[in-house]
């Protein structure tokens, strides 16, 4: 009677369906083993090959480091001395300059007004 009230209940009958699929899909264990074999050993060269190159990559990264840093401060020179030219820093402190540094005005233009 037990049976026949199983056969009936859809949780019970989607049950046996999932474990008849499974059952089909394990594959025979002569050919399985050497699949495994063969998808371990693909796995591990993988991860060799991954570490190998993440290595090189981080070899190289820190060889690059020093020119890197050479080339920054270059650039951070030449960005100094291109604020400094804007800034009028050379006529501020060359006194045979023409120019006077207490008129050069960096951001808008001025106008000093006088009192009354």
């Amino acid at each position: 009677m037990s049976d026949q009230r199983h056969t009936q209940n859809a949780a019970w009958q989607a049950a046996q369906q999932w474990k008849a699929r499974v059952d089909n899909s394990r594959p025979s264990p002569g050919a399985g083993g050497l699949k495994m074999l063969f998808t371990w050993l693909l796995f591990g060269a993988m991860l060799i090959v991954g570490t190998l190159l993440g290595l090189f990559l981080l070899i190289v990264g820190w060889a690059m480091l020093p020119f890197l840093r050479h080339r920054m401060k270059k650039r951070a020179e030449q960005v100094r001395a291109s604020q400094a030219q804007y800034a009028g820093g050379s006529a501020e402190h060359d006194p045979r300059s023409n120019q006077r540094a207490s008129q050069q005005v960096l951001d808008g233009e001025y106008e000093v007004r006088s009192e009354r």
